[in-house]
């Protein structure tokens, strides 16, 4: 039987999830610069550099579900380190994807990111939520959020200097070549850019593998994890469809992650068409994640001690409403500096959202928690959406960026005043 986690001996495991958060927040939050990247390097639109978002999100919606057989064979700690494993494959892959100078590849390699995270964030999410009391389940998602979000914050500003280094004059170089020959040293030197942090990302994941190995951490008994005061009423459900509450909170968090993705991968495009030159613009990711990482400092104070999660996800949801319509109204550097604050507005929608789709689950929780993460694909659709409306259609890339994240907060605010209640038994 495996060792239930106490509030007493629970610090290690926090710190330990901690650190992957920080690893989550250095893959995903790099594709803001990947974006970039790639659209100077080979010459994209808006939507196909966008292709870089959906090959690292939509690979959650496919592994999310087998992510929670790995884990139920392997155990929580043995899926972490396979899973870091797999991170390390996929950074190595970015060596002959520059060297063939092969978009396709470097995209197969984001995948394979992509699947190690939803592995990764299977175990992670669930385990950090019930291994305390699920009321500040928030409060230490937040704490997590933390090492994610300032992860994002300064890989931005890394990967900005060594990726995108005078991307201005570059841009210019490859533009004007005279040859195709001339174009593809041009490319080939740019490319050349991800071959030593591949390697010291690969060595850096395979690490924190054999660390894993070495640290004892406790499993938690989620089958007997019971939120609900009825017993009775919980045993009684034999199914995950038996809780609609939690479908509705997938579709949440698959909302809430296409608004997440549009406000700090998208932010740099968007900065861009606003008139921004390439070397401001790939840095401007850090201010969303700067002030998600305000957010965060905020929830851990108050949840739940001044506000419940379910409030605070309201509050959340109106910011990101009237954040949205700012952005939208006003023009040039203020429409951006609206945009940015939506990492605000985004920053407890997680934290809030994860638990309050996963509560009362009981023997379900692990299998409801890959459902959950399987929302996170929706960052594979939203700027891929938000491509369709600004390049396919036309219109104002501030208009469609409107239309693309305004149902998202609406979806969110609805969750938080009634979606998590369906089917729950009202206290």
């Amino acid at each position: 039987m495996s060792e239930t986690v106490s509030v007493r001996n629970n610090t290690l495991p926090i710190v330990m999830i901690c650190v992957l958060f920080f690893v989550f927040g250095c893959v995903t939050w790099a594709n803001s610069t990947w974006i970039q990247f790639f659209k100077l390097s080979f010459s994209l639109t808006d939507t196909q550099s966008f292709l870089v978002t959906f090959s690292s999100y939509i690979a959650f919606f496919f592994l999310a579900l087998p992510s929670s057989v790995i884990l139920k064979k392997l155990g929580f700690k043995n899926g972490i380190v396979m899973g870091l494993f797999v991170l390390a494959l996929g950074s190595l892959l970015f060596i002959p994807a520059a060297r063939l100078q092969s978009f396709s590849l470097f995209l197969i390699g984001i995948f394979i990111q992509g699947s190690a995270l939803a592995l990764l964030q299977t175990a992670a999410n669930p385990y950090m939520t019930i291994i305390g009391p699920i009321e500040s389940a928030a409060k230490r998602i937040s704490m997590a959020g933390i090492c994610n979000k300032f992860a994002g914050i300064i890989v931005p500003l890394i990967m900005g200097t060594l990726f995108l280094a005078n991307a201005s004059t570059i841009e210019e170089q490859i533009t004007s070549a005279g040859t195709d020959m001339e174009r593809v040293r041009h490319v080939g030197e740019l490319l050349g850019r991800v071959n030593t942090p591949s390697v010291v990302l690969a060595v850096f994941f395979s690490l924190l593998a054999f660390i894993f190995i070495k640290v004892k951490l406790p499993d938690v008994e989620e089958e007997n994890e019971v939120i609900d005061s009825n017993s009775e009423k919980t045993l009684s459900k034999t199914s995950l469809f038996h809780y609609p509450h939690l479908f509705l909170g997938a579709l949440c968090i698959f909302l809430y992650v296409g608004a997440e993705v549009m406000a700090g991968d998208i932010i740099g495009v968007y900065g861009k068409r606003l008139g921004l030159s390439a070397d401001i613009s790939t840095y401007l990711t850090s201010l969303t994640l700067t002030a998600m990482l305000v957010g965060y400092i905020v929830g851990i104070i108050a949840i739940p001690k001044y506000i419940s999660q379910q409030k605070a996800l309201y509050v959340c949801a109106v910011l990101g409403i009237v954040f949205s319509i700012l952005a939208y109204l006003l023009p040039g550097f203020p429409s951006i500096v609206f945009i940015a604050l939506l990492g605000l507005a985004n920053s407890l929608m997680w934290p809030a959202i994860f638990p309050l789709g996963i509560q009362g689950l009981g023997k379900f929780t692990k299998i409801g928690s890959a459902v959950m993460i399987m929302g996170i694909s929706g960052g594979a659709i939203w700027p891929l959406f938000y491509g369709f409306l600004s390049e396919t259609l036309h219109l104002n890339f501030q208009l469609a960026y409107f239309i693309a994240v305004i149902p998202c907060y609406l979806y969110i605010l609805f969750f938080a005043l009634k979606g998590h209640k369906i089917g729950l038994k009202e206290s």
